[in-house]
């Protein structure tokens, strides 16, 4: 067995695990990562993400003529959280999230070199309005890739007393104590199994939730809410909770493991990366969502950018686990996305003049990528074609093409002479989302579906798709891990989603959507902080 030392170990290798290295650093400090993944994949989850941010009272709001402020933000987040008044840590981290993410994250990383898209857009407005009252989704130029690189290169250009040293493909089986405290480690490789120990005053874990097991997930699953049988993985697959287990068995909290933020609209990836593997949609809003027979969800109409948690209750409660998005070409190539990096190139690699160009003409490249990659992706000239596809996918005959027909006209109804097409629940919302530059450039004006000139006809078979833990291990204001009676385990922290983004639970059970890359970054900055005393 080999046996290292360190002044601090930092289990995971994600985006918090990396700022918090940095933050270490920067201090001097002498720390060792230790990383499930291969090197290319050192960043985790982030250098998949799409890099959106809610952020508070920023330069580009004020540039937009946004009013906002973190005590307006603050009442939005716990009102549309849901969060319990009594949990002391998750409240203050919510505070601590808007009243710091200006200057500790915006500005921190436009000090790194980063920049953001000019739009801010407004996203989880709440079915009600209860959620986001202004627009705050900044989205980084470059995605989160780009955000993932930059900490890469910056922790690794650190010249400062202290080392670096990075264990890659190893996995930490145990935390090692020694009087009363947490006294480092214990790794082992995952190719060959050899094990290495690596004693450390203090450990950071940074390590994700749990949704990319299934097992845990299942496990955790509230037994209020419905489970559907199958769901597509849209975490990290090393997202395990293991070593949430680990720290509890030394009496760590784990707080809310059930509070989950997942995504209602996922299809599998066509080139999976792990098995399960599923691409998170960032559904239309114009298109029609339907239950697996070809009729309407309903009464309310499922409607995404609104509340994302509801959608995903509404999917699970289906009779079988997938739904469909039906829309047309000109809605599709209008609105239709993926999120992600991977999907996103000409923000992820920097090309304005071909995002523009994408965002005002037309998005038909990924569209035609999709009809050409994915089965779940179905495309025909007639309804009548378009239910024989979905039922042909499917192996069954549950879309009955007269019922799919009926459905339809439904809908184009209400764009008929003499009605009124805001009689209609998803028309309402498309509406008021245009009023908002940015949606109104990715949103179309509401049309009939069977509108001439509109088609081809679209189909995209959807399955729920997992995505963050919401819950995690309880830490207070400094990341440190706290016991049963509210105490800090001395020397033990943990940052980003394994902390639940701050607290054990931050978000409470829903998001303002946006806020778990800057919570990766604030756990991170405040674990760093604590330990080095700065």
């Amino acid at each position: 067995m080999v046996t290292r030392r360190a002044d601090v170990v930092v289990v995971g290798g994600g985006l918090a695990g990396i700022v918090t290295a940095l933050e270490l650093r920067r201090a001097g400090r002498h720390v060792v990562v230790i990383d499930r993944d291969t090197p290319e994949r050192f960043g985790g989850l982030a250098l998949w993400a799409f890099g959106g941010m809610a952020l508070v009272d920023t330069p580009l709001q004020r540039r937009r003529g946004i009013a906002d402020s973190p005590e307006r933000a603050l009442a939005d987040w716990l009102r549309f959280g849901e969060l319990d008044p009594g949990d002391t840590h998750a409240v203050a981290w919510a505070r601590r999230y808007v009243e710091r993410s200006c200057p500790d994250v915006y500005d921190w990383l436009r000090a790194h070199g980063l920049r953001f898209l000019p739009a801010v857009n407004w996203v989880e407005r709440g079915r009600n309005g209860d959620g986001n009252t202004v627009p705050r989704y900044h989205i980084v130029w470059g995605t989160s890739r780009e955000l993932t690189r930059r900490m890469i290169a910056a922790l690794h250009a650190i010249t400062a007393p202290g080392s670096l040293t990075v264990l890659h493909r190893h996995r930490v089986t145990a935390l090692q104590t020694r009087a009363g405290r947490i006294s480092g480690v214990l790794a082992q490789q995952t190719l060959g199994g050899a094990e290495v120990t690596v004693d450390a005053d203090a450990v950071v874990l940074a390590t994700g939730g749990l949704n990319g097991s299934h097992e845990a997930l299942r496990r955790h699953w509230p037994p209020e809410r419905p489970l559907p049988t199958e769901l597509l993985n849209g975490a990290h697959p090393f997202a395990d909770g293991q070593m949430h287990d680990e720290a509890a068995r030394l009496g760590a909290q784990i707080v809310r493991p059930g509070e989950m933020w997942n995504y209602a609209a996922g299809i599998p990836h066509p080139f999976p990366h792990f098995p399960g593997h599923g691409l998170s949609l960032i559904p239309c809003k114009s298109a029609l969502w339907l239950d697996h027979t070809g009729r309407r969800i309903g009464p309310e109409p499922l409607v995404t950018g609104f509340d994302t948690h509801w959608l995903c209750q509404r999917v699970a409660e289906q009779a079988k686990p997938w739904t469909w998005q039906l829309l047309n070409w000109r809605i599709a190539i209008k609105e239709f996305a993926i999120s992600g990096a991977e999907h996103n190139p000409r923000i992820r690699d920097r090309q304005f003049v071909r995002f523009m160009l994408e965002t005002l003409l037309g998005n038909t490249r990924l569209v035609r990528q999709m009809q050409q990659e994915s089965p779940h992706f179905l495309v025909d000239d007639t309804l009548a074609g378009l239910a024989d596809k979905m039922n042909a996918l499917t192996c069954s005959h549950d879309i009955d093409p007269a019922v799919l027909q009926a459905t339809v006209d439904a809908f184009d109804a209400h764009f008929a002479p003499g009605a009124n097409p805001q009689d209609d629940w998803q028309v309402r919302r498309i509406l008021h989302a245009r009023q908002w530059g940015p949606d109104r450039l990715r949103t179309c004006k509401p049309a009939p579906l069977q509108l001439p000139g509109a088609g081809p006809f679209i189909a995209i078979q959807t399955r729920l798709i997992t995505r963050k833990s919401l819950g995690g291990l309880r830490t207070d204001l400094h990341s440190r891990v706290l016991d049963a009676n509210d105490a800090p385990i001395p020397g033990l922290y943990c940052v980003g989603e394994a902390a639940g983004f701050g607290g054990g639970g931050a978000c409470g059970k829903r998001s303002l959507e946006g806020t778990f890359l800057p919570g990766c970054i604030l756990t991170a900055q405040a674990a760093a902080r604590s330990i080095t005393g700065v």
